[in-house]
């Protein structure tokens, strides 16, 4: 398989071909709550909101709107273990994206937590979706931003429709070679060529760079095997959960008026779905326009 022209969404997949632990580990802010699956740190007070970042990022891909957040609402923020520098937890085995709702799940319930609001990027889209399709009662309301109900829609040809069990084996190539590259040495160039596209600004890329080179890459490959085999849209109707999809686009392309149409197509049959875009970005849209994706969120909350 091949991947279509518009990336999107997907893109962030491609950053797994590179990522492969540091030496060194990021200071967490505390208290943190530790869990099988993921890490969590809260602050502020208020209605509750989840921020769960994408394939291979720390919970700092949010720290932009945190502040600004923290005045009028609790922010949890999570981090999946192996990512940011973290231990790899129960993540080490298959089972990953479903550890993770399981966490979240037990942690809204433990918390008390009514009416949560839930943002997830990338594969944390994809897991904010789960978590509503598993619990309904536990999101009040999703912010998606970038992400698909089916990634692999993105590997096939123009006019094939994938199945997981057509992405299977190729995706299992991609995790084993991900995988492989635990804790070798990586050369510039490689890892240049493998977050381009991902972000417009050369700042924004340097931070995926430094990103990429905390992550555990065997987490890194089974949670990418998972995302590319989880196929929901069948279950996409029985989300009656309000979503609001963030997208991005810009002059390079994808364009917009390529966007539109594929995000929509996409999500087609969610019941209860808002769209909004965010032009001069490319799939790290915090990154790359983080004013334009604070005001999302803030009118996302404000609803």
């Amino acid at each position: 398989m091949k991947y279509l022209g518009l990336r999107l969404a997907a893109s962030a997949l491609t950053l797994g071909v590179v990522l492969h632990p540091a030496a060194s580990h990021a200071a967490t802010p505390a208290p943190v709550t530790q869990m099988a699956h993921i890490s969590v740190v809260a602050t502020g007070k208020g209605s509750p909101v989840i921020l769960i970042p994408g394939l291979a990022c720390p919970r700092a891909v949010y720290d932009d709107v945190v502040a600004d957040l923290a005045r009028t609402h609790r922010v949890i923020l999570v981090q999946v273990n192996g990512f940011g520098g973290d231990a790899p937890g129960a993540n080490l085995k298959p089972g990953i994206l479903d550890g993770i709702v399981a966490d979240l799940h037990g942690y809204i319930g433990r918390e008390r937590l009514r009416d949560v609001a839930v943002v997830g990027h990338s594969m944390g889209g994809l897991v904010a979706m789960m978590l509503a399709k598993a619990h309904p009662g536990d999101a009040g309301r999703l912010m998606i931003v970038d992400s698909l109900p089916y990634f692999a829609v993105l590997m096939a040809p123009p006019g094939v429709d994938p199945t997981p069990a057509m992405v299977a084996p190729q995706a299992a190539k991609m995790r084993d070679g991900i995988a492989a590259n635990y804790g070798k040495p990586l050369d510039a160039a490689t890892l240049d060529a493998q977050t381009r596209g991902l972000a417009l600004k050369p700042a924004s890329v340097a931070t995926m760079k430094r990103w990429a080179m905390a992550a555990d890459a065997r987490v890194t490959a089974q949670a990418m095997y998972e995302d590319l085999t989880t196929d929901l849209r069948p279950a996409l109707a029985s989300i009656t959960t309000p979503i609001t999809l963030v997208y991005p686009w810009n002059a390079g392309g994808p364009t917009k008026a390529m966007a539109d149409p594929f995000y929509r197509r996409q999500y087609a049959a969610a019941p209860r779905i808002d769209y909004v875009d965010i032009g001069d970005a490319a799939h790290m849209v915090m990154l790359d326009q983080p004013a334009a994706f604070r005001a999302a969120l803030m009118a996302f909350l404000a609803k």
